[in-house]
C-alpha cells in the first residue's frame, strides 16, 4: 500500500477507506445471502435457515462496532425502499382463507393467538378481516358469518366491489387447525420481513453517502423488525397437527377484485 499511495505519509488513513469498503461490501453480501434464503421455495426449513442466515448477519454487525467510530447522525439518510411484494399466489391465499374460516367456527381460540396480526397477511383485506374477528371475540361478541360481516361493513371493507355473499362463503367453511394455518401465515410473513430487511440494508450499501457507522446503525435497525416478527415466531405451538382433507363445495359466482380469487378455492375439491 505505502509504493502504490499518493501520499505514503497517508497510507493509515487510506488504510481506513479500505477497511470501510471492505465492510460495505461483506455487509452487502451478507444481506444478499439472507434474501436468497428467505426467498429460495427448495428449501427443507425455510424459516429456520432464514433465522439462521440473519443471526450471521447481526454477529457481523456486533463484529463492525468495535471497529470504527460512533459519529453524529449515525442513522443513514437514504430513503427507504418499498417493500417487496408479497406472495399472492394460490397457496398464500388458501391458507388466509382457511383461517378466517376457522377462526369464524372457533372464535374462543382467538385469544391464545396473540402471536399473529394483521399485517401477517398477505392480502390486506384478509388481514383487515382478521382483526375483524379478533375484535368481536375480545368484546365477547357473537362470532358468526352475519356478525363479521356487519363488522366488516363498519370498517367500510365492503366499498371495494366485495359482495356480501362472497365475504360470508369465506368465512364459512373450516377446514383444519386454526393454529396451524396461523403458523403458515406467521411463517411466510417472517420470510417476508426478511427479504424487505435485505432490501433496505442493500438500498444502504448502495448508497455511498453512508459511513460505516451509519450502515451499523441503519442495519441494526432493519434488522429489529425481523427480530419482533421473530419473537411471535417462537411463541407458536409446535408440531401442530396437519389439516384433514378439504371437503368439497358448492362453487361460488366470481366478481371483481381480490376477494373472489380466495372464495373461488372455496369451490375446489380435495386436492
Amino acid at each position: 500500500m505505502i509504493q502504490t499511495c499518493p501520499w505514503p505519509q497517508h497510507a493509515a488513513a487510506y488504510a481506513r477507506m479500505v477497511r470501510a469498503d471492505h465492510a460495505r461490501r461483506t455487509l452487502r453480501i451478507h444481506a444478499q445471502h439472507l434474501a436468497q434464503t428467505a426467498t429460495d421455495p427448495t428449501l427443507p426449513n425455510p424459516v429456520a435457515t432464514t433465522i439462521d442466515q440473519a443471526d450471521t448477519l447481526a454477529r457481523f454487525l456486533e463484529e463492525l462496532t468495535g471497529q470504527f467510530t460512533p459519529h453524529p447522525g449515525s442513522l443513514p439518510r437514504t430513503p427507504p425502499p418499498s417493500a417487496p411484494p408479497r406472495d399472492m399466489g394460490e397457496e398464500a391465499l388458501d391458507e388466509e382463507w382457511l383461517l378466517l374460516a376457522n377462526a369464524t367456527a372457533h372464535p374462543q381460540e382467538l385469544k391464545a393467538m396473540r402471536w399473529l396480526q394483521p399485517d401477517d397477511f398477505a392480502l390486506p383485506l384478509h388481514g383487515a378481516l382478521f382483526q375483524c374477528l379478533t375484535t368481536l371475540a375480545h368484546r365477547g361478541d357473537p362470532v358468526d358469518a352475519v356478525t363479521v360481516l356487519w363488522e366488516a361493513q363498519h370498517r367500510g371493507l365492503l366499498a371495494h366491489d366485495v359482495a356480501p355473499t362472497d365475504l360470508m362463503a369465506l368465512v364459512s367453511t373450516p377446514v383444519g387447525s386454526l393454529e396451524y394455518w396461523g403458523e403458515k401465515i406467521l411463517d411466510r410473513a417472517l420470510l417476508a420481513r426478511a427479504h424487505t430487511v435485505t432490501v433496505r440494508i442493500q438500498a444502504f450499501t448502495d448508497d455511498p453517502a453512508n459511513t460505516p457507522y451509519q450502515l451499523i446503525t441503519g442495519s441494526r435497525r432493519a434488522l429489529a423488525d425481523l427480530t419482533a416478527i421473530r419473537a411471535r415466531w417462537q411463541h407458536t405451538a409446535p408440531n401442530t397437527p396437519p389439516p384433514s382433507p378439504r371437503a368439497s363445495r358448492a362453487p361460488v359466482a366470481s366478481r371483481a377484485g381480490p376477494l373472489p380469487r380466495a372464495t373461488a378455492a372455496a369451490a375446489r375439491t380435495t386436492r
